[in-house]
C-alpha cells in the first residue's frame, strides 16, 4: 500500500496524524512513514496528562484506537505509553503502536526535517502553554511549528508568549465574523475543505490569510483546491 499522488502545484501537503492512511494514527509508525515521504509537514494532536505532561492523541480517550475506555487527561504519560493500540488489521500485536509524548513527536519531525502542525486539544492554561513551548524550544524547533486549535483562546495564549508564532484557527464553516476576527488577530486558518470556494479562498488571500484545509483524501478535490491556490492541504493518504 502506498500514498495517492496528485498534482499539487504550489500547495504544501501535510500528513494528517502522521501518514494515517497507511499506519495507525498519531503513532511513531505514522510519523516515520510520513517522514520518509515528500510531505512538507506532519500534523498531530496533544492533550495534557494527569502528571503534567503532554500526550499525542486525537479523541482524548483510547477507546476507538486501543479498545480501552481511558481518558488521557486522567492518567499519567507513562501509563499511556504502556498501552498497545490497534494496528490497521485490528490486532494489538505491534510493540511500536502506542501513544507517545510531545517530545517524541517533535524529535521525529526534526529528524526528518518536517514542519510540525500541532493541534492543541485541551483547554491549556497559561502555565501549560509556556511549558509545551519550552519543550519545543529545547529541541530548537519552535520556528518549524504551526499551532492549530478549535479553541481560539489556546492560540491567543501562544501568541501572548511568542507574538510572531505561526498559528491557524480551526473551523468548519467560513463566516464573516470568523474572518474579521482572524484578520484582527493576524491568525491564519485551517478550514474544513468542503467550506471553501474559489471566491472565499481569493478573499482570504487578499486579506493576507494563509489557508490550510482538512481533511482531503480525494484526488480530484485536492487538485481543485490546489488550483484555487490554497496554501496547505492536510490529508490521510494523498501526497
Amino acid at each position: 500500500m502506498n500514498t495517492i499522488k496528485f498534482e499539487k502545484g504550489n500547495t504544501l501537503v501535510v500528513a494528517h496524524r502522521g501518514l494515517s492512511g497507511i499506519e495507525p494514527e498519531n503513532t511513531n509508525a505514522a510519523f516515520i512513514a510520513a517522514g520518509n515521504r515528500s510531505y512538507y509537514g506532519i500534523e498531530t494532536d496533544i492533550y495534557k496528562t494527569a502528571d503534567g505532561n503532554f500526550v499525542v492523541n486525537h479523541d482524548g480517550n483510547l477507546k476507538r484506537i486501543g479498545g480501552e475506555n481511558i481518558l488521557v487527561e486522567e492518567v499519567t504519560l507513562s501509563t499511556l505509553e504502556s498501552i498497545r493500540l490497534f494496528d490497521k488489521d485490528g490486532k494489538k500485536d505491534r510493540a511500536d503502536i502506542r501513544p507517545c509524548s510531545l517530545n517524541n513527536y517533535i524529535k521525529l519531525c526534526k529528524k526528518y526535517e518536517k514542519h510540525c502542525v500541532l493541534e492543541l486539544k485541551s483547554a491549556f492554561t497559561d502555565e501549560e502553554t509556556q511549558r509545551f513551548i519550552d519543550i519545543i524550544k529545547e529541541y530548537d524547533y519552535l520556528e518549524n511549528v504551526t499551532f492549530i486549535s478549535f479553541k481560539y483562546d489556546n492560540l491567543v495564549k501562544v501568541r501572548s508568549i511568542v507574538p510572531d508564532q505561526s498559528v491557524q484557527f480551526l473551523f468548519s464553516e467560513v463566516t464573516d465574523e470568523i474572518i474579521e476576527k482572524v484578520i484582527a488577530d493576524k491568525f491564519d486558518v485551517d478550514v474544513r475543505h468542503t467550506a471553501l470556494t474559489k471566491e472565499n479562498v481569493e478573499a482570504m488571500h487578499n486579506a493576507g490569510i494563509k489557508i490550510n484545509c482538512w481533511t482531503v483524501d480525494n484526488k480530484d478535490d485536492a487538485e481543485r483546491l490546489s488550483s484555487w491556490g490554497v496554501d496547505y492541504i492536510t490529508s490521510n493518504i494523498l501526497e
